[in-house]
């Protein structure tokens, strides 16, 4: 392996790419091209870690043909809404046997795909054993600090994934391997719209059985459609389920969690976006998730109640209390 193309400069991609550069040379793609420029000159992304120092094997560009051109692996850290347009202009210069792998959490909202999908639909010759995710309770800020956490490659070739396997495990970041794509892939994706209601949650003030509470109903939330969706159960108790669920539901460096609890405390929506810097993508994907439900037939009452105060048909308060109210029912149904 000589060579690995990260496509998206923001935090986790920028953490990546870093992680990489230790051992082979990486190429930092930013869709502008003054980022780029400015992480070659300071040897750090100035907008999104500043306190992260590349390594000089890392440069950045905002050309893709500079980027993906040769390169032995692929990683895609674009928002969900923007993946398809930006891979588009990746294809061409994508061998057909070279790895990808998807950091985006989240569904495309036109087409409820998952990003590896996405990567099928967009370049149908390269082969769809060799596209994957990279998955759980990776918040980039404690990863830049050197905090013990791991992670989980899910692809189905086993040796491309023990390949990226290699590539990213260090001292302070384990990773393990897992060939349930789906599973990993929705995971990810699904907990964004937990975090939404966790956050919603402690802006009301709720303690900890409120909390615990919300974080294990959302676990069998999210892993019923999982299951419809294709997915195996055991991974859902994982890290890219359980592990990814917690870490963005109780952390306040999560964006997600971060939407809920501007909500709760009087914000609207269109405040929160503005003020961010960075996605979201629990607010886009929420939609894609209901979608989902409806087309499995799969019932979401924490997703469906996010989606209504995100959609401004309910208050986080009134929401809580529609949750409580529902209906009497089974814990296993």
């Amino acid at each position: 392996m000589e060579k690995i193309a990260v496509i998206g400069a923001g935090s986790w991609g920028t953490t990546i790419a870093s992680m990489s550069a230790a051992r082979v040379r990486t190429v930092l793609w930013a869709r502008r091209a003054e980022l780029a420029d400015s992480i070659n000159q300071s040897r750090c992304n100035l907008q999104y870690l500043p306190d992260l120092v590349l390594p000089d094997t890392l440069t950045a560009t905002a050309s893709l043909d500079e980027a993906v051109s040769s390169a032995d692996v692929v990683v895609m850290a674009v928002p969900s809404h923007g993946f398809r347009d930006v891979f588009t202009g990746a294809a061409p210069f994508l061998g057909t046997n070279v790895p990808v792998v998807s950091l985006t959490k989240g569904i495309e909202q036109s087409t409820l795909a998952r990003m590896t999908e996405v990567v099928a639909s967009v370049a149908p010759e390269h082969d769809p054993r060799l596209s994957g995710v990279l998955s759980g309770p990776n918040l980039a800020a404690e990863i830049v600090a050197g905090q013990p956490t791991a992670s989980v490659i899910a692809m189905e070739d086993d040796s491309a994934a023990g390949e990226m396997q290699q590539l990213l495990m260090g001292p302070a970041f384990r990773v393990y391997t897992n060939d349930d794509v789906v599973g990993c892939e929705l995971g990810g994706a699904l907990k964004n719209v937990m975090a939404i209601a966790s956050g919603m949650s402690d802006g009301l003030g709720f303690g900890d059985n409120t909390r615990a509470t919300l974080l294990t109903r959302a676990l069998a939330e999210l892993t019923r459609l999982g299951v419809a969706l294709g997915g195996r159960p055991e991974t859902f108790a994982g890290l890219a389920g359980m592990g990814d669920l917690i870490a963005t539901c109780i952390s306040a460096r999560s964006r997600n969690h971060q939407v809920g609890f501007a909500l709760a405390r009087g914000k609207t929506l269109d405040e929160i976006v503005s003020e961010m810097r960075m996605v979201a993508e629990g607010v886009k994907t929420t939609q894609s998730v209901l979608g989902l439900a409806a087309r499995t037939g799969v019932d979401m009452p924490i997703a469906n109640h996010v989606g209504l105060v995100l959609d401004g048909e309910m208050t986080p308060r009134e929401g809580v209390l529609s949750l409580m109210t529902r209906e009497p029912k089974a814990e296993t149904r």
